[in-house]
């Protein structure tokens, strides 16, 4: 299996290259050169797996011997042992034909865990296996940051810097975030938003020459391992619905704001599992909505909502998507995402709208819209959402036919978004894990949303951490 870029000017690479290459180096997005296709016998095959072996299956395509068998099941188990439930992604019917994966059992209780504890081993094991040294940047609007720094710290010749935008996060993110006390890890928090953070970035690791000096990786989706991770989970649920209900196709419904959870179910139908609807749930960040409705992909204004995780404008993933369609045509891709930085939209033609829609649906769920779904799932079915699951669901209830089987992502637990819970009316009880960051000390920097003062805070950390280390 060989890895390209959606624009076309880089050189194919193996699986580990492109891990460790993350964003590609003409500015674009690794995508395989191929999809494989997985038969029907062969899904029979794979419906009676469980999670680890199933992931193993899965992720076996993409890596195609690069890693040998015995240690990809070792770095997959070790991955999921730090989840809370034996499933690691257990899947509830909460009512008819409406179903909750519930993807917040990991150790930062959100669903980053499922792509980030196997991306943070992944790196562990190539780091030892080569002696590279690896520092990872990422930016996050509130779950990843965690996630990040749960999966690799602790781990030998990995260091790790976080953006998060300032006062944009949940207390509990936050939390999760800073009370690491480690030489390894820095977290800045950005007098910005979380696309500037993500800009940033990606202009960083654009700069060739200061991205090979400081040996920098990548954590945020950018990174095909991460689609690639979260793309079991679809086929996991899509047994366990289609087993329980006989459905020949299973609709899912996914909070997006950065397209990267919505892309890996893309793939997946693409590989073969029988998915009806793609819906995409947003908030008022709605860019992703305009587009599958109108074909228009721009920016609009900001708004800070109640689902801070989905407060995106700029979806990174969005470029994978564009890829296939425009027929994985790279020089479209690179002449649309020029077009795109240059103008500040990207608007495709009627026949690639018909594709759009049937690929997706999509709902963005206003403020209110998003309370009143969390109040009357808890009072009318006695279960929980988080503000981003109470917007999958919220679209699930505007796109789904009653006759369909929907799953909606459940992306975090509720306890990580108590100030949106409380305005519900609810009061929850925090898990004990949670409960005692409250008393912790943080470490954090506040910095400009700047490239120069942010590449300055990397070189201090990553050289001053390299001599320590």
């Amino acid at each position: 299996m060989k890895y390209i870029s959606t624009r076309g000017n880089t050189k194919q690479i193996g699986f580990i290259d492109s891990v460790m290459m993350g964003l590609a180096n003409d500015g674009g997005l690794l995508v395989p050169e191929k999809i494989p296709q997985i038969s029907e016998e062969k899904l029979q095959s794979l419906s009676k797996l469980t999670y680890q072996e199933l992931a193993f299956e899965i992720i076996s395509y993409y890596v195609d011997g690069e890693i040998p068998e015995k240690d990809l099941k070792e770095l997959i188990q070790k991955s999921y042992a730090t989840f809370r439930h034996q499933e690691v992604t257990p899947v509830k019917k909460v009512k008819d034909y409406m179903y909750v994966l519930e993807l917040f059992h990991g150790p930062t209780f959100a669903f980053k865990d499922v792509a980030l504890q196997f991306l943070g081993n992944l790196y562990s094991y190539i780091a030892k296996k080569t002696g590279e040294t690896i520092n990872i940047l990422g930016a996050t609007s509130g779950d990843t940051g965690a996630s990040a720094i749960e999966g690799v710290r602790g781990k030998e010749g990995i260091r790790i810097c976080i953006l998060h935008p300032h006062g944009k996060v949940s207390k509990v993110q936050e939390l999760q975030m800073t009370t690491v006390n480690d030489e390894t890890v820095l977290n800045l928090a950005i007098k910005g938003t979380f696309d500037d953070g993500q800009r940033i970035i990606k202009e960083i690791f654009a700069d060739l020459e200061f991205k090979n000096k400081y040996h920098l990786r990548a954590i945020n989706s950018i990174n095909f391992a991460r689609i690639l991770a979260q793309t079991v989970y679809y086929f996991y649920a899509y047994f366990q619905v289609a087993g329980e209900t006989g459905a020949k196709t299973v609709n899912f419904s996914v909070p997006t704001g950065n397209f990267g959870d919505i892309f890996a179910g893309f793939l997946a139908k693409k590989m073969g599992l029988p998915v009806g609807k793609l819906i995409v749930a947003t908030n008022e960040n709605n860019i992703l909505e305009r587009f599958i409705k109108e074909g228009i992909y721009e920016p609009g204004e900001f708004h800070s909502t109640y689902s801070p995780s989905m407060d995106i404008q700029v979806a990174s993933n969005f470029e994978r998507y564009l890829y296939y369609l425009l027929g994985e045509d790279s020089k479209a891709v690179s002449d649309l995402m020029n077009q795109f930085k240059s103008e500040g939209k990207i608007i495709v033609n009627e026949e690639q709208l018909r594709q759009v829609n049937e690929d997706f649906a999509a709902y963005g769920v206003a403020g209110e819209k998003c309370l009143q779904t969390i109040k009357k799932y808890y009072d009318e079915n006695d279960y929980l959402l988080d503000p981003h699951t109470s917007c999958g669901v919220a679209a699930f209830e505007h796109c789904n036919e009653a006759d369909e089987v929907c799953v909606t992502l459940s992306t975090a637990h509720p306890a990580k978004f108590n100030e949106s819970i409380a305005l519900c009316g609810i009061e929850q009880t925090y898990p004990e894990q949670i409960k005692e960051l409250f008393d912790k000390p943080q470490y954090l920097e506040v910095v400009e949303a700047n490239n120069d003062e942010i590449s300055q805070k990397l070189k201090e950390h990553f050289s001053s951490v390299s001599q320590s280390i």
